[in-house]
């Protein structure tokens, strides 16, 4: 392990989380400048046999491969192969079915498509089969008009992005990723494990239901005091299996296999919303190129991470705001910093950037938080890295 002096109170914060039994097993790392300032790890990666947390042991981080997904799309658009501001159907014709012709490929990046579920279970038979989960999305009309609104689209943004990218290049985001992201950049992070590291990954342990808890609400009245209204709402949506939340976040339904998202079609198959496996160092090292313009030219970036829609959220209710595919700061991604941009996986994990400091943050474990975005712990960190510029 290795902690650049400077950063010591981030050392003190993450060994707290662990003497407290707020973790099992984590890692935390953090670029300055582009310098590997902090990389740190402990605990158990695996609680039944043992197995202890190494440099390079990995884990599934649900949302944070959102903004991976976004880069992928992105690094499309500067090559002139897909216009963000062009409708969906140009490049998926048969998208337009049921009033979806003028949905554009921003309006997915922003979450305001209105089509945040799969209206009918999808069989696990298919939970392989990308291709056959967005002609199910393409064959829905929107729960909302498109452009009007935006709400979180847990699951759903990654098919139907996907899509659009295997519709202009033939390949998936997974294999994008290897190609053009994490090979050249040697970043361990895959968007869809081969074998050997779905091995070594770390395997979860279920948190509670994702609903307000210890992890959420109080992060939200942290920002703003945020009434108990808007909590209630939400907790009355979490215990409701049919509420638009639970049916935004539960199909394709993980649960439906044994052990969730640590079985290993999950870790395999890459989601492109929620199913990349990486270390702490490979997704702060994600973020570490995003900064340095290795990935997308620094105006792209810039214009990527410009709040696009912002305030309450259809899915979550809390308010959140996004740029072009990447989560800014709000009452679901509250960060220390305006500037900072990047996404939060649901249970804890964490991604973030932030140009103007020349920040890279990545945080992964294993114990699951009862919150559906980010965990107190991940922000404790961020607060550390930021109190010890």
């Amino acid at each position: 392990m290795y902690c650049d002096p400077r950063f010591s109170r981030v050392r003190e914060v993450f060994e707290r989380h662990f003497a407290d039994g707020e973790e099992l097993g984590a890692a935390f790392a953090v670029y300055l400048d582009g310098e590997l300032v902090v990389d740190l790890w402990d605990g158990v990666a695996d609680r039944h046999t043992g197995r202890t947390w190494a440099q390079d042991t990995p884990a599934f981080t649900y949302s944070c491969t959102k903004a991976v997904t976004a880069t992928v799309l992105l690094q499309l658009a500067e090559r002139g192969l897909v216009d963000v501001t062009a409708p969906v159907a140009d490049v998926w014709p048969e998208f337009a079915a049921h009033g979806k012709g003028a949905i554009t490929v921003e309006h997915l990046l922003t979450h305001q498509a209105g089509l945040p579920t799969v209206e009918d279970p999808v069989p696990v038979e298919q939970f392989e089969d990308h291709p056959a989960i967005a002609a199910r999305l393409a064959g829905q009309a929107p729960i909302w008009e498109p452009g009007t609104a935006h709400g979180y689209h847990a699951l759903t943004y990654g098919f139907l992005l996907g899509e659009v990218i295997r519709r202009v290049t033939g390949k998936s985001v997974g294999e994008l990723v290897a190609a053009e992201i994490a090979g050249p950049l040697e970043l361990e992070l895959w968007v869809g494990a081969p074998a050997p590291v779905i091995a070594r990954t770390a395997r979860l342990k279920a948190g509670d239901r994702p609903a307000p808890g210890p992890d959420s609400a109080p992060a939200a009245e942290a920002v703003d005091g945020r009434p108990p209204d808007v909590l209630a709402e939400m907790t009355k949506a979490a215990l409701d299996p049919h509420s638009l939340m639970n049916r935004a976040l539960g199909n394709p339904g993980m649960h439906r296999l044994k052990g969730g998202a640590n079985h290993p079609v999950i870790l395999r198959t890459g989601w492109p919303a929620a199913g990349m496996v990486t270390t702490a160092r490979g997704l702060a090292g994600f973020y570490r190129a995003l900064i340095a313009g290795d990935l997308l030219r620094p105006e792209t970036l810039a214009d990527a991470t410009r709040r696009r829609v912002h305030g309450p959220d259809r899915v979550l209710f809390l308010d959140s705001a996004f740029g072009l595919g990447y989560m800014v700061p709000s009452l679901t991604y509250p960060m220390p910093s305006e500037t900072a941009f990047g996404h939060s996986g649901m249970g804890g994990s964490l991604g973030m950037g932030d140009a103007r400091h020349g920040l890279a943050i990545g945080y992964v474990m294993n114990r699951m938080a009862g919150a559906v975005s980010g965990s107190l712990r991940a922000i404790r960190l961020a607060e550390a890295v930021y109190k010890s510029l």
